[in-house]
């Protein structure tokens, strides 16, 4: 039986991949330890790289549906309060129209000054009507105009149609496959041109003037009705607003559970990696001792 024969050249060539070896295990727990992560290149992991751009992918899109939400949220927050100050202007609005239905046998005097703060109501109810959010009128629909009504009262935004609902109305995504609508348009809370509480309010302050009781009575039940729409504007909008909070709180429930997933894969576990380096330093320097021994230098090695 013939045995190879170890050659010098073939023990420092060994000695010296075992060392780049451990060198190398040595740079990789270093690279780490310095970014924190255990995956710093596809190669680190290649399951594990798809399951990171897999959380990361779920991680963004939670991430936009909770600005998506909060922005629906300031739309819907914005309609909510113009609304109830709409509404307590409605409340005021019938209470001089009682007052008017009183004063039917007053003076000119007496009926101005009443119809005169019905028109200063309406005046300010037209300009809550054109409130806006980020530049656009809430109460305009998907227009791309700067108002929602006129100083008319008369409305300049789009209409909502029910059935294409995609492209007549505002609408936030806010999950997977979930959309909310985050717009009213003027004639769903404050009613048509033709009818609606502008309209109304214009009607009473001519019917004050001229102390007609009869029409002032039609105009009251008018303005009972405007009421009624826009109290049930408020209540759906108050029902969007809990649907969109739940969302939004789905969503960073989410994001949290994807970003411990994420950081299960990519992120380190210090205490481990710091006690796998310090034995990975003592393996090395007791590879370097051991090879010190074997690989002796002789004379010829210093005369070369």
């Amino acid at each position: 039986m013939i045995s190879g024969r170890v050659t010098e050249k073939s023990i420092h060539t060994r000695v010296l991949a075992n060392l780049q070896r451990n060198l190398a295990q040595g740079a990789k727990i270093q690279d780490q330890l310095s970014s924190g992560k255990q995956l710093n290149r596809p190669s680190d992991s290649p399951a594990g790289t798809v399951s990171a751009l897999q959380f990361r992918s779920e991680s963004r899109a939670s991430q936009q549906y909770i600005r998506n939400a909060e922005d629906g949220l300031n739309w819907l927050s914005t309609m909510e309060d113009t609304l109830g100050s709409s509404s307590a202007l409605v409340n005021k609005a019938r209470d001089l129209t009682l007052q008017g239905l009183n004063t039917s046998t007053s003076g000119v005097l007496a009926k101005e000054a009443l119809a005169a703060e019905i028109d200063q109501i309406r005046e300010t109810l037209i300009a809550q009507a054109n409130t806006r959010y980020l530049d656009r009128p809430v109460f305009g629909g998907t227009t791309v105009g700067e108002v929602a009504y006129d100083g008319n009262g008369v409305y300049q935004g789009a209409t909502y149609d029910p059935s294409s609902p995609a492209d007549t109305s505002v609408s936030r995504t806010v999950g997977s496959g979930a959309k909310v609508r985050v717009d009213v348009t003027g004639v769903e809370a404050f009613g048509d041109d033709a009818t609606g509480l502008f309209r109304v309010l214009q009607d009473i302050s001519a019917g004050i003037r001229a102390g007609d009781d009869t029409q002032l009575q039609t105009n009251l039940q008018q303005l009972d009705k405007a009421g009624d729409q826009l109290r049930s504007a408020v209540s759906e909008i108050g029902s969007r607003y809990n649907r969109m909070t739940q969302m939004k709180e789905s969503a960073q429930d989410r994001l949290l559970s994807v970003t411990s997933q994420l950081s299960d894969i990519e992120d380190i576990d210090l205490p481990k990696t710091i006690m796998d380096m310090k034995l990975q330093e003592t393996s090395y320097q007791a590879a370097l001792a051991a090879a010190a021994k074997v690989i002796q230098p002789s004379l010829i090695d210093y005369l070369r």
